[in-house]
């Protein structure tokens, strides 16, 4: 949660900013702070660089604007304070939109689908919660997915709970359920790593997809990186990025 402290540093920082975007074009240099520690959004790689979709799309902004990009890998933690002291120019880290940031900081359109849902094989035909009827739905046990699906899910739908994310995901694997509750980041991982009864989405439980963070007082900045993430959008670059991190399309509708 976002406190008083930090909307109060946010606020007073917005006087030491000037125009983020000149600041940028005069140095050549976009600084961008990124995950390092949650794939397949930002992790290093083996060669000990920076790797995921975030990081695709930092580099793929700094090519549209014609800068150069400087990475600063942030924690889920810091990534907004990097952004109001002044330490990066945008925050391209996993970032989710709600009331509380949005008094903070800017955000841009989505880029990025993160999402809980449904998952489960291509030959079963779900288009919503009472098409689970019947079926039986692994979840993770007090997850997110668990206690929304609960909310919404038939009464002849047959959940199975486990006590985690690998235990959720072995028992679809092996055919002790037919779907699964989960996000769409575990979904992407397990396409990634097997492909023993792929994880196709169904329908979604909760949408929350990802935002570019800008600070307040930016707009030259954040009107250029919405039409950066507009023109990604039409030229398929960004369903590329979707297509290789997350095994997935770029949802439509984002």
């Amino acid at each position: 949660m976002i406190g008083a402290s930090l909307i109060g540093s946010a606020v007073l920082s917005a006087n030491v900013h000037a125009d983020a975007l000149a600041n940028a074009e005069k140095s050549g240099t976009l600084r961008i702070a990124v995950p390092q520690d949650f794939p397949p959004f930002g992790t290093v790689g083996p060669d000990m660089k920076p790797r995921g979709y975030d990081i695709d799309v930092a580099n793929l902004i700094g090519r549209e604007l014609k800068l150069k990009v400087e990475l600063i890998p942030v924690t889920s933690t810091n990534r907004i304070p990097y952004l109001t002291t002044g330490k990066a120019d945008l925050v391209i880290s996993t970032l989710g939109k709600n009331a509380e940031r949005e008094k903070v900081i800017d955000f841009s359109s989505a880029y990025a689908p993160f999402y809980n849902g449904i998952f489960g094989p291509p030959d079963i035909a779900i288009k919503s919660a009472a098409d689970t009827a019947g079926k039986t739905v692994g979840v993770t046990r007090g997850a997110v997915e668990d206690l929304e699906f609960s909310k919404i899910a038939p009464a002849t739908a047959t959940i199975k709970r486990f006590e985690d994310n690998n235990a959720t995901i072995s028992a679809y694997l092996s055919g002790q359920v037919q779907l699964i509750a989960t996000g769409n980041v575990v979904a992407a991982a397990v396409n990634e790593r097997t492909k023993i009864r792929r994880l196709d989405t169904k329908f979604l439980i909760k949408n929350s997809p990802n935002y570019v963070g800008v600070n307040k007082g930016e707009g030259a900045l954040l009107a250029k990186v919405n039409e950066v993430i507009a023109k990604l959008k039409k030229s398929g670059d960004l369903n590329q990025v979707s297509q290789r991190w997350l095994q997935a399309p770029l949802p439509a509708d984002l």
